[in-house]
């Protein structure tokens, strides 16, 4: 890619629901960028020793949510990187705040109900444990997209992984463009 240099510069943060392909499209998109790719979940546990079910039950969502800010805030302060974000980070205004300033946001929109068949396939989220998960979803979408649609780019995520890299990928470089 001859813009790839362009959009190394800073950060590709993904955000969106849970479900939405924030860590198999990163995987895909930092390989296409020949960048590094981390999941902020991943490092949260890593730090944490724990899972992030685990965090959530001992000690609630407000302290993951701490943990979560400082982590990010860690993430991209490193080398620019594609970055897989939970599906509720972004809606943190600290948080949200710090990846519009430093990086570019890109959120995976799709439509609930295959989000909540794409999540439930896991069985590791925390939030879809007590609820059916299409409900669960529909009312996250509901307080979350607000704050999703202040992402600097919005991309359909109801497709296959190799086409929505390729869209990310026309979207960065449009984006990109000297106006």
């Amino acid at each position: 890619m001859s813009n790839a240099p362009e959009r190394a510069k800073r950060p590709i943060v993904l955000v969106g629901l849970m479900g939405s392909g924030k860590t198999t499209i990163g995987r895909r998109l930092a390989a296409r960028l020949d960048l590094p790719f981390v999941d902020s979940d991943a490092e949260i546990e890593a730090a944490a020793r724990l899972s992030v079910a685990e965090i959530f039950g001992r000690f609630g969502e407000a302290h993951f949510r701490d943990g979560e800010r400082r982590v990010i805030a860690r993430l991209i302060e490193g080398p620019p990187r594609v970055i897989a974000t939970g599906g509720g980070a972004f809606a943190d205004p600290e948080t949200r705040a710090l990846i519009l300033a430093r990086c570019t946001a890109i959120w995976l929109d799709g439509d609930v109900g295959r989000l909540a068949e794409r999540a439930s396939r896991s069985g590791k989220r925390p939030l879809l444990a007590n609820g059916h998960p299409e409900a669960v979803l529909a009312a996250l979408a509901e307080t979350r997209n607000p704050s999703y649609a202040e992402a600097h780019l919005r991309i359909s995520s109801d497709r296959r992984h190799e086409e929505i890299v390729t869209e990310i990928l026309a979207a960065l470089s449009a984006w990109n463009r000297p106006r």
